[in-house]
């Protein structure tokens, strides 16, 4: 009996490489960019004495959780490992701290008790200063504050919507492996 050598065959998917790319470059410069603002805010809250408000580790864990899952999803692409199981899940739990970071955020920002939009408007913006002085320094570390919460607002909702595309994109490639 002749021995026939076996041989393994590497099973691939096809990802949408345009579509990939572009879900990774957003996701990732929203998350980096929640990360720095969420950390940032809890410089600033310790450096005032004031306590840390939940949200602002939670999307810091998030944000870095998120990074990571970046990083990771890249190593995969190199080896040609990624499989859409993996991005399933990961999307899916990154959706899910997300959307908890985005409601907290749109309950500080527009809820009844933060309110962070209306103090914004009412004391920073209608208040500018200028010149050379501590004012204006204030004034300015004050309107940053205030477009910084609108940005993480902006990026958490991207992010959200962004995973939730990935989760279905992810089906896709899955769903037409098999067909």
């Amino acid at each position: 009996m002749a021995k026939v050598p076996a041989r393994r065959i590497r099973l691939s998917y096809h990802w949408p490489e345009i579509q990939l790319n572009i879900w990774l470059i957003v996701v990732l410069a929203g998350s980096a960019t929640c990360l720095g603002i969420f950390s940032w805010f809890m410089i600033i809250q310790s450096t005032m004495k004031l306590g840390t408000p939940w949200l602002f580790p939670f999307m810091v864990t998030s944000s870095s959780l998120a990074v990571l899952f970046i990083f990771v999803v890249l190593f995969l692409i190199a080896q040609r490992l990624l499989l859409p199981g993996i991005l399933i899940l990961g999307s899916f739990i990154l959706f899910v701290l997300f959307l908890t970071g985005l409601i907290e955020t749109s309950l500080q920002m527009y809820g009844v008790v933060g309110n962070v939009n209306s103090n914004c408007q009412n004391y920073v913006v209608k208040n500018k200063s200028t010149g050379n002085n501590l004012d204006t320094l204030g004034w300015l570390t004050q309107i940053t504050i205030c477009n910084c919460w609108k940005t993480a607002f902006a990026f958490e909702l991207v992010n959200a919507i962004f995973y939730v595309w990935m989760m279905i994109m992810s089906w896709q490639v899955h769903r037409n492996y098999y067909h």
